[in-house]
């Protein structure tokens, strides 16, 4: 079994518009061998919401990844530790 790859974790805070939202990617194998790319998003300090995406291959999920990645940081996120 493959292991996962190191989390990105952005955050984007805006005290002037009370926004303080966080999103978590990950890429993980599911048990039948498929690629997951898991993305988890919410507000800072909550659960919030967790989606996984099935690939057919690692580089298809690794690129998904990136493009989510490079959105947010367009839309204001950063890049946490």
């Amino acid at each position: 079994m493959q292991k996962p790859s190191p989390i990105l974790h952005l955050q984007r805070r805006d005290p002037s518009r009370n926004m303080a939202r966080f999103y978590c990617l990950s890429l993980e194998s599911s048990l039948f061998g498929d690629a997951v790319l898991v993305r988890e998003w919410g507000r800072i300090g909550t659960l919030g919401r967790r989606r996984l995406d099935l690939y057919a291959t690692a580089a298809q999920a690794q690129d998904a990844l990136r493009r989510l990645a490079a959105s947010k940081v367009r839309r204001g996120y950063s890049s946490v530790g």
